[in-house]
């Protein structure tokens, strides 16, 4: 492999070989402070120390509850550097399922911003705020003797339970760091920076769209500007400030990015490319977007389960000038990433051939080592041959595109016929009255399920049942068609912007025995 596309097995000698080959470039940038290579590079071999005196040894779990700083990065790097497996939490769920997660990771240390105090621990817990940098800097930076493989846990995420209880989904360096270097060498630029370029992380830390940012930053070698959290307005003001290159962004903060009244007189002239994903987007938006930032879009599907990314809709497939007469094209996920393949494959785990909907399968080196003590579970999602079930539901055509059409759980059954709630918010986003929109199945005594529309009116905007529906209809077949719509302020979404379409149906389905009629 050529000296510019270098392969570093885990992600503690990614951080190394960057502090080595340029010490002084901005590493992590948060508020007020700036961190070089070598100085984060430092702090993490302090924080391994550091985890080391207190009693924790290679493959134990280290917890973090709180936003998004540079000091939790450094944590996260120091946890990598002694071999043992970072359990990032998303910090706005409710103390019972925070509380859950530290006693299903069996985590052994917990560092918390001191703004989530009450969270009940059992073992050793750091303050984020102050005691954490005077902790750090009181640690040996002696070279760390404890030899971590490229095979062995980096992460464990929880899943982000729309139903259900979460699962930790344990992933290893290998799962993220086999992926960079074949990228650099098939041209796959939007998922491999250079070196130095910068990049804003503004998504959950205990998400793999934060984490996984986080990640492919420090092997990069970019430079990182942390937001605590998602917003709009501060997003556009760093991007002039700091001539940001590259942005990553859910549909939905897109959409609020592009609302926001700073966009329209904003520089975006520094972006070389925004990608995108999470969740499905809607057309329209997307068009929106790219015609706004005027720089490279490109989609990335991946899940938690992957260590993201495995299918990506490229630059190409972005452009006006190269879709004409095939703009059903930017409606997809796009294709598969080198080294990843895909199958579609039916209730018996049969592969379906192009153009019918099945289960979403996958089979790369990013799949994940397994769910944290599930084996019912790992023994569902991770079948023969290698193939992971990704729980999505997706048709690929004859081109090779994938298209993903929800999730199998969210389907419709309507007098017999499957909808996706995707399809038809994608089909009526557009509307120029319609903010946000959400599409859920109801019981219905003709139908079993009848399909519903749950829409945020844009502020000042008229708008009624009857005029949502007839825009349906001329989108999309009959069937597809709402048939009732409610109108409310805000979508319920989780922390990575997911439509919490449970929450949506609870009331519709409260005294049901099942989810399904």
């Amino acid at each position: 492999m050529s000296d510019d596309n270098p392969y570093y097995p885990t992600y503690g000698e990614a951080l190394a070989a960057h502090a080595r080959e340029r010490p002084d470039q901005v590493a992590l940038r948060y508020r007020e402070r700036a961190t070089d290579y070598a100085t984060y590079d430092r702090h993490a071999t302090q924080i391994a120390n550091g985890l080391a005196v207190m009693g924790l040894k290679k493959g134990d779990r280290v917890a973090y509850f709180g936003k998004n700083t540079d000091l939790a990065i450094e944590l996260a790097l120091g946890a990598a550097r002694a071999g043992m497996v970072f359990v990032p939490i998303i910090w706005r769920l409710a103390p019972a399922e925070v509380r859950f997660i530290i006693d299903d990771s069996g985590a052994s240390a917990l560092f918390i911003e001191d703004e989530f105090t009450g969270i009940e621990f059992d073992g050793e817990t750091i303050s984020m705020d102050h005691s954490f940098e005077s902790w750090r800097d009181a640690q040996s930076d002696a070279a760390v003797t404890i030899e971590v493989d490229t095979h062995d846990p980096l992460l464990q995420l929880y899943t982000s339970g729309t139903t259900g209880l979460p699962k930790g989904v344990v992933l290893s360096h290998h799962n993220g760091t086999h992926m960079r270097p074949m990228m650099k060498k098939h041209g796959i630029y939007w998922y491999c920076a250079d070196p130095g370029d910068s990049i804003i992380f503004a998504m959950p830390y205990g998400h793999i769209a934060g984490v996984g940012t986080v990640m492919g930053a420090v092997y990069i070698g970019q430079e990182m500007i942390i937001h605590r959290e998602f917003d709009p307005g501060l997003i556009i003001a760093d991007v002039q400030e700091h001539r940001v290159k590259w942005l990553f962004i859910v549909p939905a903060a897109l959409a609020m990015m592009l609302a926001h009244p700073d966009a329209a007189k904003a520089d975006f002239s520094s972006v070389k490319g925004l990608t995108y994903g999470a969740s499905p987007i809607p057309l329209d938006l997307l068009k929106r977007g790219v015609e706004r930032l005027k720089c490279d879009f490109a989609q990335l599907y991946g899940l938690t389960e992957t260590f993201g990314t495995v299918v990506s809709l490229s630059p190409n497939d972005h452009r006006p000038e190269n879709v004409k007469g095939r703009e059903h094209v930017m409606k997809s996920a796009g294709k598969p990433m080198p080294g990843t393949e895909v199958a579609i494959l039916d209730e018996d785990h049969k592969p379906l051939p192009p153009g019918e909907i099945g289960e979403v399968a996958i089979r790369s080196k990013g799949v994940m080592l397994g769910y944290w003590n599930r084996p019912k579970e790992n023994e569902k999602a991770l079948i023969e041959g290698g193939w992971f079930l990704t729980g999505d539901a997706g048709i690929v055509d004859e081109e090779g595109y994938l298209y993903i059409q929800d999730r199998i759980k969210d389907m419709i059954i309507s007098g017999g016929e499957n909808v996706y709630p995707a399809e038809v918010e994608s089909a009526i986003y557009g509307h120029p009255d319609i903010a946000d929109i959400a599409v859920i199945g109801v019981p219905d005594a003709k139908w079993g399920e009848a399909v519903k529309a749950v829409v945020v009116r844009k502020p000042g905007h008229e708008l009624d049942e009857a005029g949502v529906i007839a825009y349906a209809r001329e989108k999309i077949a009959g069937f597809k068609c709402p048939k009732s719509v409610d109108f409310i302020d805000v979508l319920p979404r989780n922390p990575s912007g997911k439509i919490l379409r449970r929450e949506l149906r609870a009331p519709y389905w409260d005294g049901k025995d099942r989810q399904v009629n």
